[in-house]
């Protein structure tokens, strides 16, 4: 297994993402803290290119590709926003890509896909065979297999999320008590835990999944990985991993103040809420962060907390199903 990253592959990664990806915004709306009884700083990673934190990680890995390498091109597999990353990547670096896709996935981003110019496969099974049939589909094409979060480049990638929230809350004059973080496979949680504890060690670190997908809660209590039952469903399709990853698991395990999880009822009422007071539309999975802190799951009463709502791919018909609940 690939050696798992340090801090300053996180600094490698921001370097190389300088001019790439977008610098996004600590949000914060005086009547949202005050429904929170906390002061939220919501990292908007729904306005990076490609609508989510995805082409971080996507950027860093394919940077580094040899000429061999590209003239082979890439594949991935994705419910969505690694594989739109992916597909914006390869086109930045001058390769092909090819992105394995559940046929469930929202129609937006295999759109987008394909407007980034990658192939896409959509794959009628679950996901374990998809991510078999990708890999199969990689060896026997000659691609490069760019995971989509058990991967050390991909890692450091997405822990520039963090670096960016612990410099802007210093160059505020803040510390942060809490960082909330949406958690599938775990490695962007694994990458901002990286970040944060580098530069405030006391901050407390919670990752946030979907009710039914609750392996790396489970996980973290049974001291090893285990897997979701299968067949659970839920609106954050970005977050549906059957199991952590192998590389980032032990990060999380380390770092981890404790993961809680949420329904799509509250996942629901927080994009209407992020909606509504900070003006920005969150995916179902980019806005479970913010559902864990509204709805209690995550008792932050009187603290400063960043909250890291990672993208915004979400079709207009769960969209509008979202606000429509709201009184």
């Amino acid at each position: 297994m690939a050696e798992a990253p340090t801090y300053q592959d996180i600094e490698a990664a921001a370097a190389r993402l300088d001019g790439v990806a977008v610098r996004t915004p600590l949000l914060e709306a005086a009547l949202l803290n005050e429904v929170a009884g906390a002061r939220l700083l919501v990292k908007a990673e729904m306005l990076q290119k490609t609508g989510a934190f995805k082409l971080r990680g996507a950027w860093n890995r394919l940077a580094q590709l040899s000429d061999a390498e590209k003239s082979r091109g890439v594949l991935c597999y994705s419910s969505g926003n690694h594989a739109q990353a992916v597909a914006a990547s390869a086109m930045l670096a001058g390769t092909t890509a090819t992105v394995v896709m559940p046929a469930t996935a929202p129609t937006l981003k295999a759109a987008r896909c394909r407007a980034f110019g990658a192939d896409v496969v959509l794959h009628e099974g679950d996901r374990p065979s998809m991510v078999a049939r990708a890999v199969e589909m990689a060896a026997a094409e000659g691609r490069v297999l760019v995971p989509p979060f058990d991967d050390p480049d991909v890692i450091a990638g997405q822990g520039t999320v963090g670096l960016e929230i612990a410099e802007e809350m210093k160059a505020r004059d803040l510390v942060p008590d809490t960082v909330v973080i949406p958690c599938g496979g775990g490695g962007l949680s694994a990458g901002v835990c990286l970040a944060i504890h580098e530069h405030f060690p006391d901050a407390a670190l919670y990752a946030v999944e979907p009710a039914g997908f609750d392996d790396t809660m489970r996980s973290l209590a049974a001291k090893k990985r285990v897997a979701n039952e299968p067949g659970a469903r839920t609106l954050c399709d970005a977050l549906m991993v059957p199991e952590p990853g192998a590389l980032t698991f032990p990060i999380n395990a380390r770092l981890l103040t404790g993961v809680v999880t949420v329904d799509d009822d509250a996942v629901q009422h927080a994009m209407a809420m992020a909606f509504e007071h900070l003006k920005v539309v969150a995916e179902p999975g980019g806005a479970i962060t913010l559902a864990a802190v509204l709805s209690g799951a995550l008792d932050v009463k009187g603290q400063t907390v960043a909250i890291v709502a990672s993208g915004g791919n979400v079709d207009p018909a769960v969209f509008a199903a979202a606000l429509s609940k709201e009184p």
